[in-house]
């Protein structure tokens, strides 16, 4: 597996993890040593990973979590670290995502992820690529 390819391996089990409201596959996804952040629709910038994992402990324990579906996923690699844009769709709409990942214990470790609506949301789903790499 390529390294970008094992960045959007992360990326969907972040995802997935949100999908199966599994706070302990969640919790697995994020850094525990670098910092960590989070900006939630419509929330403000939560800081630190205390902050943060109370925040996907609340939304997938709630039994009205939004379903998610991630599409158009790109990967890009920076010298130790990496991010991916995508899209989420929602009920209410589409969202533009970013997540950004750094390498810890030889794996792809999430430290920030964004999400907001968008203007443009880009192809049908049906039309997207699974991942897309640079």
């Amino acid at each position: 597996m390529t390294e970008p390819e094992a960045v959007l391996t992360s990326n969907q089990a972040f995802y997935g993890a949100f999908a199966d409201g599994d706070v302990e596959a969640m919790d697995a996804v994020w850094s525990r040593r670098e910092p960590v952040t989070c900006t939630h629709p419509g929330w403000a910038v939560l800081t630190g990973r205390q902050a943060v994992m109370d925040s996907w402990r609340t939304i997938l324990d709630s039994p009205g979590r939004p379903r998610i579906t991630c599409r158009m996923a790109e990967a890009y690699l920076l010298d130790g670290a990496a991010y991916v844009t995508c899209y989420e769709d929602v009920v209410q709409g589409t969202l533009a995502a970013t997540n950004i990942f750094v390498q810890e214990d030889g794996m792809w470790r999430m430290t920030h992820h964004q999400a907001g609506p968008t203007a443009a949301p880009g192809i049908g789903a049906a039309d997207a690529p699974v991942g897309v790499v640079h």
